[in-house]
């Protein structure tokens, strides 16, 4: 059964999936009937930490978007952009190889932007991030992007969190008004 994610909660993924070594990440949005399409688009940041304990790109490579759609280790890849949202399903999905990680990275954090645009998740009616075990399907967690997010252009969705040999999933559900590149910057 899949766990509906809020700000502020951890899943382990390892005990939630034992086998899991594989995940799917999936993006999905629609928007309400009198709106213009909208692009929203779904990052990975596969960090270290540094002295401070902040999360920092290992390096610019490992920062997964539309424009770099796979880390150097092929272990998250974007599987393209959807530009209006339109369909059923995950509108844009990236796929993460947990074994084939980076060695280094202890934090993978996942942003969903809106991009080019200043209308705000308030003109979406849903719009999700959900996470399956890639093996076998199963849905694991699901996080909502609710009208908390109404006025803001980028979410903090989450971090995938190495502790020990163990990856666990803490929702962070931080808002903000910034842009792809205001926030590449603060991870570098």
């Amino acid at each position: 059964m899949a766990i509906n994610l809020e700000k502020g909660s951890t899943i382990n993924l390892t005990k939630a999936e034992p086998a899991l070594s594989k995940l799917r990440l999936g993006l999905g949005w629609d928007l309400l009937p009198s709106e213009p399409p909208i692009d929203i688009d779904c990052c990975v940041f596969i960090c270290k930490h540094d002295a401070q304990e902040q999360p920092k790109l290992i390096s610019d490579h490992h920062f997964i978007f539309y424009n770099n759609l796979k880390c150097p280790q092929g272990a998250v890849v974007h599987q393209g952009d959807n530009r209006t949202g339109a369909g059923d399903g995950d509108d844009e999905v990236i796929n993460l190889d947990l074994q084939l990680i980076d060695p280094a990275a202890e934090e993978l954090s996942i942003f969903v932007t809106i991009h080019n645009d200043t209308r705000g998740f308030s003109h979406v009616s849903t719009s999700y991030i959900r996470l399956y075990n890639e093996a076998n399907g199963n849905l694991i967690a699901e996080y909502k992007l609710g009208q908390e997010f109404a006025n803001e252009s980028a979410v903090q969705v989450g971090s995938l969190v190495k502790n020990a040999n163990e990856w666990e999933f803490h929702a962070v559900g931080a808002g903000y008004q910034l842009g792809l590149g205001d926030i590449v910057a603060g991870y570098q």
